[in-house]
C-alpha cells in the first residue's frame, strides 16, 4: 500500500529525542506555530481528536473573525459533554517551515490550550507525534523535520501537578531505625 510519502526514508524516535524533557511524564504534546503569519502558543496535537478547535477569541486576535463561516456543529468530548460551535475557518498553519490550509472548528468560551490540532491536520501533515519524546516528526522533500514541544508550558496549565512523596525514611539519617 503507498501512503505517498517519500520512499526509502523512516520516522523514528530514540532517547536523544527526549533529551531536555523531565521523565518520567504524562504530558500531553503542546507546541507553538505560525497561524497567519502570528505565532501561537499552547497548541495541543491530539491523535485523539477528530477535528481541528480554535478559540473564537484566537480568531478575533488574528483580525480574521470575518472570515468566520457560521456553522453550528455540535462536538462532544470524551465524557459526552457537548459544546456547539461558532463556525468554521480556513486558516495557513506553519509548522517548522512547512504550511498547510487548516480547517478549524470555532468555539465560544475557554479550554485549556489555544488551539487544538487533530487527526486530520495530523493525516495531513502525515506526521507522526510522540508524546513519550515529546516530538512530532514529518518527511518534507529536504528530509525529516522534528517539532519539539513546550513541555514547561504544558505543565503550567495544569492546577495540579503530581507530587511524588519522597519516602519519611530517607531524612531519618542516623536515627535508630532498624
Amino acid at each position: 500500500m503507498s501512503t505517498g510519502l517519500l520512499t526509502g526514508r523512516n520516522l523514528s524516535f530514540n532517547d536523544e529525542d527526549a533529551e531536555g524533557t523531565e521523565q518520567p511524564h504524562n504530558d500531553a504534546l503542546v507546541i507553538f506555530v505560525l497561524m497567519n503569519n502570528i505565532q501561537v502558543k499552547h497548541v495541543l496535537v491530539d491523535p485523539g481528536s477528530s477535528t481541528n478547535i480554535i478559540r473564537s477569541r484566537v480568531v478575533e486576535q488574528l483580525v480574521l473573525q470575518d472570515h468566520i463561516v457560521p456553522a453550528a456543529r455540535v462536538l462532544n468530548g470524551f465524557n459526552m459533554a457537548s459544546k456547539t460551535t461558532k463556525g468554521k475557518i480556513v486558516l495557513p498553519v506553519n509548522v517548522a517551515g512547512t504550511i498547510q490550509e487548516t480547517k478549524f472548528h470555532v468555539i465560544e468560551g475557554d479550554m485549556i490550550y489555544i488551539s487544538l490540532l487533530g487527526r486530520p491536520w495530523i493525516h495531513n501533515m502525515k506526521a507522526v507525534p510522540s508524546t513519550l519524546h515529546q516530538v512530532m516528526k514529518f518527511l518534507t522533500s529536504e528530509g525529516v523535520r522534528t517539532v519539539y514541544e513546550e513541555q514547561h508550558d504544558a505543565k503550567e496549565m495544569f492546577a495540579i501537578n503530581e507530587v511524588i512523596p519522597v519516602s519519611a525514611l530517607s531524612s531519618t539519617k542516623g536515627s535508630d531505625l532498624k
